[in-house]
């Protein structure tokens, strides 16, 4: 095998294939790159759960196939100057990597053990803007759980009713909800859990500006995301996801209007005694037409307040600020409704117009006169 290409075309390619390769795995085959040349060059990484393949034009003077450590070749490319790398593999598996006056030796891996990623056989696909899904990924997969006792909600969940698509992550003390009309409907509906570690990968790679395109590819054990020239291939989480929608409370008598800047930044003056340590809730005071937010730990006490527009009287509700804070900054609005219905109902953030987003957050009982 030899060929050559541009360096930054190069490190590119490396850098996301790189991403689905395992570094603490007894198949020593899986913390390498599977790089194939043909008329051009794909490169893949497979950690046996998330594979990603990427292609990259190069000038192929003789195809074949090897495996090279991603680590390895990462660290080599990325430090060599900018100009075109030449690569060639002899029958024996020695690797010359030569640019400007740099060489290096390299003993390659037969591909002939690597595992295939895995084929998506799909009848139904969702299109929609690259910049559209990493939106929409980025504003819920911050909720989804790390508990693997039910792994269903280590994901997130995708779902279409017509042209509009939903996707939902929960932990059990909050919910995330975000809705997007798409360009054009799938046949049919469409109803699959995507687990947050493959969904944070996607969200790398894809762009966030122009109008490129995603091509989302469900099948029954995997799905299969196609962004331009680079694919990944994820398995799907079977199991009963969560009835979010009566998650959410019907009844919801106190509702008012909060200035999404102001709250947060309230929010984080009043957490600065928070610690991974010191957990410690942060008490909301509803009085009248004012949030008076108060947080006391080991360190201290702290108390600010955050004005509403709209008026809630003597009703005091705890908080774990993270979980809140991170609700706020997801909406993405100026300003947000607010609804809430007791001290031990949960706060639901819904946009002034529209449907958007729905966020829940559960609150802690609090302890009294703490």
């Amino acid at each position: 095998m030899k060929f050559s290409c541009e360096k930054a075309l190069l490190q590119e390619a490396i850098s996301i294939a790189s991403r689905a390769v395992t570094t603490r795995s007894t198949i020593a085959l899986l913390e390498g790159l599977r790089i194939t040349a043909t008329d051009r060059l794909t490169l893949a990484g497979y950690d046996l759960s998330i594979g990603i393949k990427t292609t990259v034009d190069a000038d192929v003077v003789e195809p074949g196939e090897v495996v090279l450590s991603a680590k390895l070749l990462g660290d080599i490319v990325r430090k060599l100057p900018d100009d075109v790398i030449w690569i060639d593999v002899n029958k024996d598996l020695m690797t010359t990597i030569k640019c400007g006056r740099a060489v290096f030796n390299l003993i390659a891996q037969s591909s002939e053990n690597y595992p295939a990623l895995p084929e998506v056989d799909s009848e139904r696909e969702i299109e929609l803007p690259q910049k559209t899904l990493k939106n929409l990924i980025n504003k819920t997969v911050f909720a989804v759980s790390d508990n693997m006792a039910k792994p269903i909600h280590t994901g997130c969940l995708f779902e279409t009713q017509g042209d509009r698509l939903t996707v939902v992550g929960v932990d059990g003390f909050r919910l995330a909800i975000r809705r997007e009309t798409l360009p054009e409907a799938p046949a049919g509906g469409l109803h699959f859990v995507v687990g947050g570690a493959a969904l944070r990968e996607i969200e790398r790679i894809l762009s966030e500006e122009g109008d490129d395109t995603v091509l989302v590819s469900p099948g029954e054990n995997h799905i299969l995301f196609r962004m331009g020239s680079t694919e990944l291939i994820a398995r799907l989480i079977s199991g009963e996801f969560l009835n979010y929608n009566a998650a959410i409370p019907a009844d919801l008598p106190f509702t008012v209007s909060v200035d999404t800047r102001e709250m947060i930044q309230t929010l984080e003056r009043v957490s600065l005694l928070v610690s991974e340590k010191l957990k410690n809730p942060v008490r909301i005071r509803f009085d009248g037409d004012v949030m008076k937010m108060t947080c006391i730990t080991q360190l201290g006490k702290s108390y600010d307040e955050c004005p509403i527009g709209g008026t809630i009287d003597d009703l005091e509700i705890g908080f774990n600020s993270r979980y809140l804070l991170e609700a706020f900054r997801a909406t993405g609005e100026d300003s947000v409704r607010l609804s809430v219905k007791g001290a031990l109902s949960p706060i639901v953030l819904t946009p002034i117009e529209g449907d958007a987003f729905t966020y829940l957050v559960l609150p802690v009982r609090l302890k009294a006169d703490a």
